[in-house]
C-alpha cells in the first residue's frame, strides 16, 4: 500500500473535520462553467469545415449530366453559349437569393460572414479558371460540366450555412425567452 494512502486512513477523521469556505466553492462553480462564446465559434467553424469539405467531395465525384439539365422542353439542344447562358443566369440568381437570405442572419456574426465570403471567393475563382479552359472550347461537356458542379456547390453551402445560421437564432430566440 502507499504511504499515502495509508496516512490518508490513519487520519481520515481529522483531515474530514475542516471544509472549504463557501468563497472557495463559489470560484470552484466559476471556474466550471463553460466558455459558451469558444464553444460556439468552435462550432460555427467546424460547420463550415465540414460543409467545405463535403463541397469538395461533391465537387470531385459528382457528375450530372449537363444535356438533361440545359435541354430546352421540345427536346432539342439549344446552342451551347446560350445553354450556358441561361445555366449561368438561373444558378445565379439561386446563389444571390440564398445570400440574400442568410445575410442578415450573418450580420451578427462578422467573423462567420468573412469565413463564408472568403470560401465563395475561392469557388468563385475555381469558376473563372473554368471560364477561360470554356473559352478555348465551348463544345467541350466536362468544362460545363464542372461549371454547373461549382455552382451546385456553391448553392449548397449556402444552403447548409443558412439552415445553421437559422439553426443558431432559433436557438438564441428560446434561450433569451427563457431568461
Amino acid at each position: 500500500m502507499d504511504r499515502l494512502e495509508e496516512f490518508i486512513r490513519k487520519n481520515r477523521e481529522a483531515l474530514d473535520a475542516n471544509s472549504p469556505s463557501a468563497d472557495v466553492w463559489r470560484k470552484v462553480s466559476e471556474e466550471m462553467k463553460p466558455k459558451r462564446s469558444v464553444k460556439r465559434w468552435l462550432a460555427a467553424a467546424a460547420s463550415v469545415a465540414v460543409i467545405i469539405s463535403i463541397s469538395f467531395i461533391f465537387y470531385q465525384i459528382g457528375k450530372t449530366s449537363v444535356n438533361q439539365k440545359l435541354a430546352t422542353a421540345s427536346g432539342k439542344e439549344l446552342p451551347a453559349r446560350l445553354q450556358l447562358r441561361e445555366a449561368e443566369a438561373y444558378y445565379t440568381s439561386q446563389v444571390n437569393a440564398l445570400y440574400n437570405e442568410a445575410e442578415p442572419l450573418l450580420a451578427s456574426n462578422p467573423e462567420l460572414k468573412s469565413e463564408l465570403n472568403n470560401d465563395l471567393s475561392q469557388i468563385d475563382s475555381i469558376y473563372s479558371d473554368l471560364k477561360r479552359d470554356l473559352r478555348d472550347n465551348i463544345a467541350n461537356e466536362e468544362v460545363v460540366e464542372a461549371l454547373i458542379r461549382n455552382y451546385t456547390i456553391k448553392i449548397e453551402i449556402l444552403k447548409d450555412m443558412l439552415a445553421i445560421l437559422k439553426e443558431y437564432d432559433n436557438n438564441e430566440k428560446k434561450k433569451s425567452h427563457e431568461l
